[in-house]
């Protein structure tokens, strides 16, 4: 089962954690400078340190454009990975929520991703595997300065720690800059819906830690964590606070939300994430009954637009066909729900 369609903790703010541990092999170049030679290799090592773990081995060159961007939707491997070029294999232990990017910016891009907040079952999860590539193979790692990696910003520990966070309250309220700006003072940062580089759609956001070296696990995952809990209780207390005639007005937006995804015909992935926001806002607060979170989480998952083309068992839909697929899904899915 993947990681949103199963319940988590304190999943009325939190969608997900992942621990992304950045790994390197000696004897072989850094980022862009490994030929696809060098990129063979690594695979075919890291292929041998997990065999017997339970992992399965997807060849993301062989697919088509269209199955690695979906893979990239459902966040178990970066946007970048996908569109890259030359050989590059993804080793997924599903069970474990393990998912092994190989080679991408560094050669071993390990990651865990959990529902709800779980940082130190994600990092024990996490750890465990590292551990196992640790012991089969000559990682990259110097007295001083930690772990190599490509990058300098993951020196160190190579660990980033992240949570995705849904805040539609503090989203409303305008409260996202400000609180960016106080993460930067602890050394965490925020960002969009697909991490690096995106924008936030759905009010939902991802914040991490932005420093590795010189840090320990556990003061990354410590400063995480606190940070975590008084975003959570920030969120709680601004949905609380909405009273009145506007408490009014956004029920009857969620309600409306309700309706436009049960019988709307057309549907943009833009709309989508709206009307998204309004509807978790009302299972969290038992408004919408009819589904849960991780109804939700799958919902817009596999609706969005390389999971919905994978889905429909073609190479390529036009914009205009795809949200009339998306709607067609989205008013399917939710009958199921309503009657389950």
């Amino acid at each position: 089962m993947a990681w949103y369609q199963v319940k988590g903790n304190d999943t009325d703010t939190v969608i997900s954690t992942r621990i992304r541990l950045a790994r390197n092999i000696e004897g072989y170049a850094f980022g862009h400078r490994l030929d696809d030679e060098g990129k063979s290799a690594v695979i075919d090592k890291i292929e041998a340190a997990l065999s017997g773990e339970g992992f399965t081995k997807t060849d993301v060159a062989a697919l088509p454009p269209v199955s690695a961007e979906a893979l990239a939707e459902e966040h178990l491997i970066s946007p970048q990975f996908a569109a890259a070029k030359g050989p590059r294999a993804l080793f997924r232990n599903d069970g474990k929520s393990i998912y092994v990017m190989a080679p991408e910016e560094d050669h071993i891009r390990l990651q865990c991703i959990l529902p709800g907040l779980a940082l130190r079952d994600a990092f024990l999860v996490a750890c465990a595997t590292e551990e196992r590539l640790d012991a089969a193979l000559p990682l990259a790692f110097d007295e001083h300065l930690g772990y190599l990696t490509h990058c300098p910003t993951n020196l160190g520990t190579g660990l980033r720690a992240s949570v995705m966070l849904f805040l539609p309250a503090l989203s409303d309220r305008g409260m996202i800059s400000s609180l960016s700006h106080q993460l930067s003072k602890l050394g965490l940062t925020i960002r969009g819906t697909w991490g690096e580089g995106s924008s936030s759609h759905g009010a939902i956001y991802q914040v991490s830690n932005q420093v590795t070296l010189g840090l320990t696990e556990e003061d990354i995952l410590s400063k995480l964590e606190e940070a975590t809990a008084s975003i959570i209780a920030a969120e709680r207390k601004a949905r609380r606070d909405i009273t009145g005639e506007a408490r009014l007005v956004r029920e009857d937006r969620i309600h409306r939300a309700e309706g436009i995804l049960r019988y709307a015909t057309r549907l943009s992935s833009e709309e989508l994430f709206s009307l998204y926001k309004d509807l978790k806002q009302g299972v969290c607060e038992g408004l919408i009954t009819s589904m849960t979170n991780e109804d939700l989480n799958t919902l817009l998952i596999h609706a969005q637009p390389a999971m919905l083309t994978y889905r429909e068992g073609s190479d390529r839909l036009s914009p205009s066909a795809r949200d009339a697929r998306r709607a067609t899904f989205i008013k399917n899915a939710l009958e199921v729900t309503k009657h389950g």
